[in-house]
């Protein structure tokens, strides 16, 4: 292990390089070239590239965000890091304008996401992953941050930006022909010609990737699973999009546990389990033209669930079961795709000891306050979480609507908190410490 002083030491570590933690590198950015006093920075993200949801950049989806919610303008609308700067750079703002449209082509905004990370590229190292945290041996206020190929970083803080992970149905397991459907861009040539595809969920991805497969394999059977009787309509109306406000989080923040519960029941439909009224009209548009022309291609499983899923020789059989009758229908597929969603990643596997000094609510979930910070009373160095918080902060917790304003009240608090007699060495005085330099 080097000696301390061959570590470099930052004010913040941050833990994967998704949307949240590049908007938190751009809030850095802006922040030290304000002149105020400089914030060290630097973020380990174990994909070899800049990447966000590559597997569903299907050519005609949507965001189902306001582009002025994208990483910066809620924060500072004058960044030069806004989408319209994006926009205006690439020679398209006029275009967009004409467009009248506040939702861009998904794969518009992730190349806008990638040309925000290549103008703060010397704030990250990618293709290194983090093994585990530990706190520095007499030093309560300073972590060490180890990555897996035994690098070390020094941290006063470190924040976890490490995204959500794809949720499977229990006895569920990925394969040549199972998958979810984070996968299917990535997997999808090489399939050839298949007879039938089965689709299980009910949420945006699922009727996306429905559809997808249904124009992509014109001559296979599209099955869709899910146990609602029809796709709902995501609830994006005005009033209802005010959960997503920034007033909102404190609002929630500081409610009763049962009004918590009772607003993620009244509005989990403005984001959970929901499609865009196009697509769903787009779809039932299909069943019915096929109706008329008296060829099914496109069949809808409603009310219903999978009760068994088996691979043969030549495919996968499905057992799927009606909730309202119970009669079962047995189908067999070349490729089944789960669009189950996704789950919080839990910071705490790679803390180690630093594990059990984190506070749980009595639900057993961690406590986290106003600021995104980790409830640690005996640990004086900062854990933020960005995702994971929507038991404490509400619906917004892992979506794009807040996370300009969020990085700005993390990286407040970071600053807030900061020793003002501490002596910074001059190597750290900037922020763009790259990790050759350390490696």
């Amino acid at each position: 292990m080097p000696e301390p002083q061959e570590v470099p030491v930052y004010d913040l570590v941050g833990v994967g390089f998704g949307p949240s933690n590049l908007a938190l590198a751009i809030a850095v950015t802006e922040h030290n070239a304000g002149g105020g006093e400089a914030v060290t920075a630097h973020f380990l993200e174990r994909q070899p590239r800049f990447g966000w949801h590559r597997g569903m950049l299907l050519d005609n989806a949507t965001m189902q965000v306001s582009f002025l919610k994208d990483l910066v303008t809620m924060r500072n609308p004058a960044s030069e890091f806004s989408f319209l700067s994006y926009l205006h750079s690439q020679g398209r703002l006029v275009d967009f304008i004409n467009h009248k449209n506040l939702f861009p082509l998904r794969i518009e905004f992730h190349d806008y996401l990638e040309w925000s990370a290549a103008k703060v590229d010397d704030l990250v190292s990618y293709d290194r992953e983090v093994a585990g945290i530990t706190p520095v041996p007499g030093e309560e206020s300073l972590f060490d941050v180890r990555t897996t190929d035994g690098q070390v970083l020094r941290a006063r803080n470190v924040v976890f930006g490490t995204g959500l992970r794809p949720n499977l149905p229990e006895g569920v397991t990925v394969s040549d022909r199972i998958w979810h459907n984070h996968q299917l861009l990535h997997r999808i040539d090489k399939v050839s010609d298949p007879e039938r595809c089965i689709v299980v969920g009910a949420g945006q991805s699922a009727a996306e990737v429905t559809a997808f497969l249904h124009d992509k394999f014109p001559r296979a059977e599209v099955c869709s699973v899910f146990a609602r009787y029809g796709y709902s309509p995501s609830d994006d109306s005005s009033f209802a999009n005010r959960i997503f406000d920034p007033e909102a989080v404190d609002a929630f923040y500081t409610a009763p546990e049962d009004v918590k519960r009772r607003l993620m029941d009244y509005h989990g439909n403005t984001n959970y389990s929901a499609v865009d009224l196009d697509l769903i009209d787009d779809l039932y548009r299909r069943v019915y033209r096929e109706k008329v022309q008296g060829v099914q291609r496109l069949r809808i499983f409603n009310a219903c669930r999978p009760i068994d899923v088996t691979e043969t020789e030549s495919g996968v059989r499905m057992a799927i079961e009606s909730l309202t009758t119970g009669e079962k229908t047995v189908l067999d597929a070349d490729l089944v795709v789960y669009s189950t969603g996704y789950r919080p990643a839990d910071p705490t596997s790679l803390l180690g000891e630093l594990a059990a000094k984190c506070r749980r609510d009595e639900h057993g979930r961690l406590r986290i306050e106003r600021d995104y910070r980790l409830v640690t009373p005996d640990v004086k160095a900062g854990l933020y979480l960005q995702g994971g918080t929507e038991h404490s902060h509400g619906i917004t917790s892992s979506l794009l609507s807040n996370t300009a304003v969020r990085v700005g009240e993390i990286l407040r608090s970071i600053l807030d908190r900061r020793e003002p007699s501490l002596d910074w060495p001059a190597e750290y005085a900037v922020s763009g410490v790259k990790a050759e330099e350390w490696a």
